[in-house]
Protein backbone atom coordinates (compact mmCIF):
# COMPACT_ATOMS: atom_id res chain seq x y z
CA UNK A 1 0.00 0.00 0.00
CA UNK A 2 2.61 2.44 0.87
CA UNK A 3 5.01 1.15 -1.94
CA UNK A 4 1.54 2.62 -4.27
CA UNK A 5 1.07 5.53 -2.07
CA UNK A 6 4.88 6.56 -3.37
CA UNK A 7 4.15 6.39 -7.10
CA UNK A 8 1.43 8.32 -7.16
CA UNK A 9 3.23 11.45 -5.04
CA UNK A 10 5.62 10.96 -7.86
CA UNK A 11 2.80 10.74 -10.84
CA UNK A 12 1.02 13.80 -9.17
CA UNK A 13 4.16 15.51 -9.19
CA UNK A 14 4.19 16.12 -5.44
CA UNK A 15 7.56 14.70 -5.05
CA UNK A 16 9.94 14.88 -8.17
CA UNK A 17 11.59 11.14 -6.42
CA UNK A 18 12.24 9.88 -3.62
CA UNK A 19 14.42 6.56 -1.99
CA UNK A 20 12.58 4.72 0.70
CA UNK A 21 14.32 2.16 2.79
CA UNK A 22 12.73 0.42 5.58
CA UNK A 23 13.98 -2.35 7.61
CA UNK A 24 12.75 -4.69 10.62
CA UNK A 25 14.88 -6.37 13.07
CA UNK A 26 17.90 -5.76 10.64
CA UNK A 27 15.82 -7.36 7.69
CA UNK A 28 15.39 -5.11 5.07
CA UNK A 29 11.17 -4.73 3.77
CA UNK A 30 11.27 -1.87 1.40
CA UNK A 31 14.53 -0.30 -0.64
CA UNK A 32 12.49 1.25 -3.44
CA UNK A 33 14.19 4.36 -5.91
CA UNK A 34 11.21 6.23 -7.90
CA UNK A 35 11.16 9.30 -9.81
CA UNK A 36 13.79 11.87 -11.08
CA UNK A 37 15.66 15.25 -11.01
CA UNK A 38 16.52 17.68 -13.13
CA UNK A 39 20.82 18.23 -12.77
CA UNK A 40 22.26 21.55 -12.88
CA UNK A 41 23.13 20.96 -16.32
CA UNK A 42 19.28 20.81 -17.07
CA UNK A 43 19.35 17.07 -17.93
CA UNK A 44 16.60 15.07 -16.45
CA UNK A 45 18.59 11.81 -14.44
CA UNK A 46 16.61 8.80 -12.36
CA UNK A 47 16.73 8.50 -8.86
CA UNK A 48 18.53 5.11 -7.60
CA UNK A 49 19.31 3.57 -4.47
CA UNK A 50 23.10 4.79 -4.60
CA UNK A 51 21.82 8.84 -5.13
CA UNK A 52 23.31 10.93 -2.47
CA UNK A 53 20.80 13.66 -1.05
CA UNK A 54 21.43 16.82 0.69
CA UNK A 55 19.82 15.80 3.87
CA UNK A 56 19.56 19.03 5.62
CA UNK A 57 18.40 19.08 9.35
CA UNK A 58 19.09 15.40 9.31
CA UNK A 59 22.57 16.65 9.48
CA UNK A 60 22.05 17.33 13.33
CA UNK A 61 21.48 13.68 14.73
CA UNK A 62 23.86 11.59 11.79
CA UNK A 63 26.86 14.49 12.14
CA UNK A 64 26.44 16.56 15.35
CA UNK A 65 24.71 14.49 18.00
CA UNK A 66 27.48 11.50 17.78
CA UNK A 67 30.14 14.00 17.49
CA UNK A 68 28.74 15.30 20.72
CA UNK A 69 28.10 11.86 22.32
CA UNK A 70 31.59 11.01 21.43
CA UNK A 71 33.23 14.17 22.91
CA UNK A 72 31.24 13.50 26.21
CA UNK A 73 32.47 9.64 26.54
CA UNK A 74 36.14 11.26 26.28
CA UNK A 75 35.36 13.72 29.23
CA UNK A 76 36.08 17.06 26.93
CA UNK A 77 32.35 17.87 27.08
CA UNK A 78 30.09 18.25 29.20
CA UNK A 79 26.02 18.87 29.11
CA UNK A 80 25.85 21.12 32.37
CA UNK A 81 28.66 22.99 31.37
CA UNK A 82 27.66 26.87 29.94
CA UNK A 83 28.35 27.45 26.09
CA UNK A 84 30.68 30.16 26.95
CA UNK A 85 32.99 27.85 28.63
CA UNK A 86 33.39 26.86 25.26
CA UNK A 87 33.33 29.42 23.14
CA UNK A 88 33.19 33.05 25.21
CA UNK A 89 32.68 35.32 22.44
CA UNK A 90 28.84 33.79 22.86
CA UNK A 91 26.99 36.44 24.76
CA UNK A 92 24.93 34.43 27.24
CA UNK A 93 26.49 33.36 30.20
CA UNK A 94 23.18 30.80 31.39
CA UNK A 95 22.79 28.79 28.52
CA UNK A 96 24.20 25.31 28.48
CA UNK A 97 25.42 22.23 26.35
CA UNK A 98 22.10 20.36 27.38
CA UNK A 99 20.13 23.16 26.33
CA UNK A 100 22.03 23.33 23.06
CA UNK A 101 21.30 20.04 22.18
CA UNK A 102 17.37 20.01 23.66
CA UNK A 103 16.79 22.87 21.90
CA UNK A 104 16.12 24.89 25.01
CA UNK A 105 18.43 27.41 24.51
CA UNK A 106 16.11 30.21 24.12
CA UNK A 107 17.78 31.24 20.77
CA UNK A 108 15.25 31.67 17.38
CA UNK A 109 15.00 28.51 15.37
CA UNK A 110 16.59 30.89 12.74
CA UNK A 111 18.66 34.27 11.46
CA UNK A 112 17.26 36.77 8.94
CA UNK A 113 17.40 35.41 5.40
CA UNK A 114 20.48 36.08 3.26
CA UNK A 115 21.10 35.14 0.00
CA UNK A 116 23.40 31.50 -0.88
CA UNK A 117 25.56 34.39 -2.87
CA UNK A 118 25.23 37.20 0.20
CA UNK A 119 27.99 37.84 2.70
CA UNK A 120 27.64 37.62 6.27
CA UNK A 121 29.93 35.86 9.28
CA UNK A 122 27.22 33.49 10.63
CA UNK A 123 29.40 32.96 13.85
CA UNK A 124 29.66 36.56 14.59
CA UNK A 125 25.62 37.07 13.70
CA UNK A 126 24.70 34.07 16.57
CA UNK A 127 26.90 35.19 19.09
CA UNK A 128 25.12 38.26 19.35
CA UNK A 129 22.02 37.13 18.80
CA UNK A 130 19.18 37.98 21.78
CA UNK A 131 17.13 34.82 23.51
CA UNK A 132 13.46 34.70 23.06
CA UNK A 133 12.81 32.97 25.97
CA UNK A 134 14.71 32.48 29.28
CA UNK A 135 17.14 29.09 28.49
CA UNK A 136 16.32 25.83 29.83
CA UNK A 137 12.02 26.34 30.19
CA UNK A 138 10.88 25.19 26.92
CA UNK A 139 11.49 23.60 23.61
CA UNK A 140 12.11 25.47 20.53
CA UNK A 141 13.73 24.26 17.60
CA UNK A 142 16.54 26.15 17.01
CA UNK A 143 19.01 25.85 13.97
CA UNK A 144 21.58 28.17 16.09
CA UNK A 145 21.86 25.58 18.86
CA UNK A 146 23.44 22.92 16.73
CA UNK A 147 25.77 25.20 14.89
CA UNK A 148 26.98 26.64 18.44
CA UNK A 149 27.59 22.92 19.28
CA UNK A 150 29.25 21.93 16.05
CA UNK A 151 31.47 24.68 16.71
CA UNK A 152 31.85 23.41 20.09
CA UNK A 153 32.95 20.16 18.57
CA UNK A 154 35.33 21.63 16.34
CA UNK A 155 37.27 23.59 19.31
CA UNK A 156 37.61 20.73 21.38
CA UNK A 157 39.28 18.63 18.58
CA UNK A 158 41.00 21.11 16.82
CA UNK A 159 39.68 20.14 13.50
CA UNK A 160 36.90 20.93 11.28
CA UNK A 161 33.15 19.37 11.77
CA UNK A 162 33.67 17.29 8.50
CA UNK A 163 36.96 15.85 8.98
CA UNK A 164 36.20 14.91 12.83
CA UNK A 165 33.09 12.85 11.88
CA UNK A 166 34.18 11.60 8.69
CA UNK A 167 37.45 10.34 10.62
CA UNK A 168 35.70 9.07 14.62
CA UNK A 169 32.31 8.81 13.15
CA UNK A 170 31.52 7.97 9.63
CA UNK A 171 34.38 5.44 8.82
CA UNK A 172 34.26 3.08 11.89
CA UNK A 173 30.32 3.30 11.55
CA UNK A 174 30.34 2.03 8.27
CA UNK A 175 28.95 5.02 6.55
CA UNK A 176 31.18 5.05 3.33
CA UNK A 177 28.47 7.56 1.60
CA UNK A 178 28.27 9.99 4.30
CA UNK A 179 30.05 13.32 4.28
CA UNK A 180 30.32 16.86 3.47
CA UNK A 181 31.82 18.44 0.89
CA UNK A 182 30.74 16.49 -2.14
CA UNK A 183 33.99 15.76 -3.93
CA UNK A 184 33.48 17.14 -7.81
CA UNK A 185 33.35 13.22 -9.11
CA UNK A 186 30.29 12.50 -7.09
CA UNK A 187 28.48 16.03 -7.35
CA UNK A 188 26.41 14.37 -10.17
CA UNK A 189 25.18 11.63 -8.41
CA UNK A 190 23.33 13.93 -5.72
CA UNK A 191 19.56 15.01 -6.36
CA UNK A 192 19.13 18.06 -6.99
CA UNK A 193 17.83 20.65 -4.54
CA UNK A 194 15.81 23.81 -5.47
CA UNK A 195 16.71 25.81 -8.69
CA UNK A 196 18.13 28.94 -7.77
CA UNK A 197 18.63 31.19 -10.84
CA UNK A 198 18.43 30.06 -13.85
CA UNK A 199 19.98 26.49 -12.46
CA UNK A 200 19.29 23.82 -10.02
CA UNK A 201 21.69 23.68 -6.92
CA UNK A 202 23.14 19.74 -7.10
CA UNK A 203 25.78 18.48 -4.99
CA UNK A 204 25.97 21.89 -3.41
CA UNK A 205 24.15 22.41 0.33
CA UNK A 206 20.88 24.02 0.09
CA UNK A 207 20.74 25.71 3.30
CA UNK A 208 22.10 29.35 3.36
CA UNK A 209 23.63 29.55 6.85
CA UNK A 210 26.05 26.13 6.15
CA UNK A 211 26.57 27.17 2.41
CA UNK A 212 27.54 31.04 4.04
CA UNK A 213 29.65 28.30 6.69
CA UNK A 214 31.65 27.30 4.22
CA UNK A 215 29.53 23.81 3.33
CA UNK A 216 29.68 22.51 7.02
CA UNK A 217 27.51 23.29 10.02
CA UNK A 218 26.31 21.45 12.51
CA UNK A 219 23.47 22.12 11.44
CA UNK A 220 22.90 20.89 8.46
CA UNK A 221 25.52 20.16 4.64
CA UNK A 222 25.88 16.86 4.76
CA UNK A 223 24.83 14.95 1.59
CA UNK A 224 24.05 10.67 2.94
CA UNK A 225 22.65 7.76 1.03
CA UNK A 226 19.03 5.94 2.60
CA UNK A 227 21.21 2.63 2.95
CA UNK A 228 23.59 4.91 5.00
CA UNK A 229 21.11 6.57 7.17
CA UNK A 230 19.56 3.12 7.90
CA UNK A 231 23.18 2.13 9.50
CA UNK A 232 23.21 5.01 11.48
CA UNK A 233 19.52 4.86 12.99
CA UNK A 234 20.75 0.34 13.51
CA UNK A 235 23.39 1.84 15.37
CA UNK A 236 21.28 3.99 17.97
CA UNK A 237 18.48 0.98 17.97
CA UNK A 238 21.38 -1.61 18.55
CA UNK A 239 23.96 0.58 20.61
CA UNK A 240 25.81 -2.59 21.73
CA UNK A 241 26.80 -3.58 18.47
CA UNK A 242 29.14 -1.06 17.50
CA UNK A 243 31.98 0.34 19.95
CA UNK A 244 32.10 4.14 18.76
CA UNK A 245 29.99 5.48 21.33
CA UNK A 246 29.56 3.96 24.61
CA UNK A 247 25.85 2.18 24.36
CA UNK A 248 24.81 3.83 27.42
CA UNK A 249 25.56 7.51 25.84
CA UNK A 250 23.63 6.63 22.73
CA UNK A 251 20.89 5.36 24.36
CA UNK A 252 20.59 8.64 26.20
CA UNK A 253 20.20 10.50 23.52
CA UNK A 254 16.99 8.57 22.68
CA UNK A 255 15.17 9.26 25.84
CA UNK A 256 12.62 11.87 26.29
CA UNK A 257 13.25 15.04 28.05
CA UNK A 258 10.82 17.82 27.28
CA UNK A 259 8.09 18.51 24.89
CA UNK A 260 9.14 15.21 22.73
CA UNK A 261 12.85 15.51 22.60
CA UNK A 262 15.55 14.04 23.96
CA UNK A 263 19.37 15.23 22.89
CA UNK A 264 19.20 16.07 19.13
CA UNK A 265 16.26 13.40 18.35
CA UNK A 266 12.63 13.97 18.44
CA UNK A 267 11.19 12.00 20.73
CA UNK A 268 7.64 10.79 20.88
CA UNK A 269 5.89 10.87 24.40
CA UNK A 270 2.08 10.85 23.52
CA UNK A 271 1.72 14.25 24.05
CA UNK A 272 0.58 17.29 21.87
CA UNK A 273 0.36 17.24 17.59
CA UNK A 274 1.50 14.19 16.44
CA UNK A 275 4.98 13.98 14.60
CA UNK A 276 6.34 13.46 11.34
CA UNK A 277 6.21 9.76 12.49
CA UNK A 278 2.28 10.05 12.29
CA UNK A 279 0.07 9.19 15.23
CA UNK A 280 0.05 5.71 14.63
CA UNK A 281 3.69 5.18 16.57
CA UNK A 282 4.21 4.51 20.07
CA UNK A 283 5.91 6.55 22.31
CA UNK A 284 9.43 6.35 22.37
CA UNK A 285 10.17 6.15 18.86
CA UNK A 286 12.27 8.63 18.24
CA UNK A 287 13.38 10.41 14.66
CA UNK A 288 14.47 13.56 12.75
CA UNK A 289 13.36 15.40 9.88
CA UNK A 290 15.05 17.69 7.04
CA UNK A 291 14.06 20.53 4.96
CA UNK A 292 14.84 19.21 1.88
CA UNK A 293 12.40 16.43 2.09
CA UNK A 294 14.31 13.82 4.67
CA UNK A 295 13.54 12.19 8.08
CA UNK A 296 14.59 8.80 9.53
CA UNK A 297 12.21 7.19 11.84
CA UNK A 298 13.31 4.44 14.50
CA UNK A 299 10.73 2.49 16.33
CA UNK A 300 12.25 0.32 19.22
CA UNK A 301 9.62 -2.08 20.37
CA UNK A 302 9.21 -3.90 16.66
CA UNK A 303 12.86 -2.94 15.95
CA UNK A 304 11.91 -0.87 12.90
CA UNK A 305 13.91 1.78 10.55
CA UNK A 306 12.57 4.24 8.21
CA UNK A 307 14.49 6.49 6.02
CA UNK A 308 12.81 8.46 3.45
CA UNK A 309 14.86 10.59 1.25
CA UNK A 310 13.44 13.00 -0.97
CA UNK A 311 14.48 16.75 -2.65
CA UNK A 312 10.73 17.87 -2.02
CA UNK A 313 11.87 21.20 -2.93
CA UNK A 314 13.12 20.82 -6.36
CA UNK A 315 9.53 21.90 -6.88
CA UNK A 316 9.65 24.94 -4.50
CA UNK A 317 9.88 25.52 -1.25
CA UNK A 318 6.54 25.87 -0.92
CA UNK A 319 5.67 21.80 -0.41
CA UNK A 320 2.96 19.05 1.35
CA UNK A 321 6.19 16.78 2.51
CA UNK A 322 4.55 17.78 6.36
CA UNK A 323 1.78 15.84 5.14
CA UNK A 324 3.39 12.82 3.13
CA UNK A 325 5.32 11.76 5.80
CA UNK A 326 2.65 11.36 8.16
CA UNK A 327 0.49 9.50 5.51
CA UNK A 328 3.39 7.51 4.69
CA UNK A 329 4.71 6.72 7.81
CA UNK A 330 1.25 5.74 9.25
CA UNK A 331 0.82 3.55 5.98
CA UNK A 332 4.13 1.64 6.88
CA UNK A 333 3.54 0.95 10.69
CA UNK A 334 -0.05 0.16 9.80
CA UNK A 335 1.40 -2.63 7.08
CA UNK A 336 3.99 -4.19 10.07
CA UNK A 337 1.02 -4.25 12.28
CA UNK A 338 -0.83 -6.57 10.04
CA UNK A 339 1.91 -8.53 9.26
CA UNK A 340 2.81 -9.08 12.59
CA UNK A 341 -1.04 -9.67 13.93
Amino acid sequence: MYKKYIDSLIENKELPGAVLYVSRKKEPLCYKAVGSFTGANEQNYPITEKTLFDIASLTKVVATLPASLLMMAKGELHLEKEVQHYLPEFKHAEVTVEDLLTHRSGLPPDLPYVARNGQRDVMAVIYQTDLQQAPGKSVAYSDLGMILIGKIIEKIAGQPLDVFTKEQIFTPWGLHNTGFHLPANLKALAASTEKVGSSFIQGEVHDEKASHLGGVSGSAGLFSTAEDVGKFATHFLYPEEQDVIPPDLVLLATRHKQSNRGLGFEVWNGEGDSLSCGGSWPIGSFGHTGFTGTSVWVEPQKELVVVFLTNSVHYGRSTNIRTIRKTLHTMIYSSIQEEIS
